[in-house]
């Protein structure tokens, strides 16, 4: 078989194999004609790594060892972060990658804490327990489908305004496990009925697959005169995030819920500002044309 293949916008591409940088950025790979390398190969390992840790927190919550399998997605959430800063790095971007990778989260975000908070909780919820785990997988799998549709396609408004489209898997999942931080905190056995938990990840499901503008890292901006007190910021999370894991989880989502509506708010303007840019273009053209 030739190592080349033909591209979906007819341009030849050499067959490599790397996952996509991420939802927000380019997945084009750079068409130089040299053959596979291991440098190359990296960004896959990060991935397949990934996936091993969304699995393996399959394995701890049949154990009851709940803290562990919660951390394994975390640590399959931070990989999955990893694998696509470095695919863009090392120029190892693919189509191949981008499938591998959206594979790979359906797993790790979608089946894995669907698994996990059934075993956790929602098993004590007669057949809807079920049926909300199911939902939370499968709408996590068509997000994903979603995505993988759209890569090759030029119109798409919110990641040209730097925004993606819905919550992304990595970030539903650990909102999903938002009772759960919240148990292990408080050990407060209310965070653990079946009944909200079901309807609480039934939203996040609803999120996966919406079509609302959610805040990308090429969305967030801070002003230079706010930059270091940013880093401070993050510092001092990370700090709290040692000392106090499960209120510092909770809080991160609740900062990501809160920022929700300012992300759809941003969108919005810039929306209304590229109406009136395209009804002043055409205003232009016909007095033109006139």
């Amino acid at each position: 078989m030739s190592k080349w293949r033909k591209g979906s916008r007819g341009s030849d591409l050499p067959a490599r194999v790397g996952p996509k940088a991420a939802e927000d950025e380019d997945s084009a790979a750079p068409a130089d004609g040299r053959g596979l390398t291991l440098r190359a190969m990296l960004p896959n390992a990060i991935t397949a790594a990934a996936l091993c840790a969304g699995l393996t927190g399959i394995r701890f919550a049949i154990e009851g060892q709940w803290p562990y399998a919660i951390l394994a997605i975390i640590l399959a959430a931070v990989l999955d972060g990893v694998d696509g800063r470095i695919a863009r790095l090392l120029n190892a971007q693919s189509r191949f990658g981008a499938e591998l990778d959206s594979l790979a989260d359906s797993l790790s975000f979608g089946m894995a804490p669907a698994i996990i908070l059934y075993l956790w909780s929602l098993q004590d919820l007669e057949r809807f327990g079920w049926f909300a785990a199911l939902a939370f997988a499968i709408c996590c799998a068509l997000r994903l489908a979603r995505f993988n549709a759209r890569i090759d396609v030029d119109d798409q408004p919110h990641q040209s305004a730097g925004f993606l489209t819905g919550v992304p898997a990595p970030v539903g999942a650990g909102i999903a496990f938002a009772p759960f931080y919240l148990w292990m905190a408080t050990g407060r056995d209310e965070f653990r009925d079946p009944l909200a938990l079901a309807i609480w990840i039934s939203l996040i499901a609803v999120l996966l697959i919406s079509n609302m503008a959610t805040l990308s890292w090429g969305a967030i901006r801070p002003r230079r005169d706010v930059r270091l007190g940013v880093i401070a910021f993050v510092a001092l999370f990370f700090a709290a995030l040692m000392l106090e894991p499960w209120w510092s989880l909770t809080a991160l989502c609740a900062g990501y819920l809160l920022l929700m509506p300012y992300a759809l708010f941003k969108y919005g303007r810039i929306k209304r500002r590229r109406a009136q840019e395209r009804a002043s273009a055409l205003a232009d053209g016909e007095q033109t044309g006139a």
